[in-house]
């Protein structure tokens, strides 16, 4: 038997970065999270994404948004870079 979480994964995409991101995360950069953190992705910005990354793991909603997406802003108020988060069948 397959657990229902084993359906999904998140696809992650940069959307917008301004200032100097010190990760080097530009607009367009790409990863798809699964079991594992995504080699390349920044620490601090992964764990502000995390939640989001697990709700949608199992097929969690969020109020307001459209259903299986969520936008995450890393913490870096002066160099922010905004991530938008896709739930994706595996």
């Amino acid at each position: 038997m397959t657990d229902k979480a084993d359906r999904y994964d998140t696809a992650v995409k940069v959307i917008s970065q301004k200032g100097n991101c010190a990760a080097g995360h530009k607009v367009g950069d790409e990863w798809v999270v699964g079991m594992h953190t995504p080699a390349g992705i920044c620490i601090a910005a992964f764990n502000s994404m995390l939640a989001s990354v697990r709700t949608l793991r199992y097929n969690g909603m969020f109020p307001g948004d459209n259903p299986g997406r969520r936008t995450v802003a890393c913490p870096d108020a002066a160099n922010p870079v905004v991530f938008e988060l896709k739930r994706i069948n595996k």
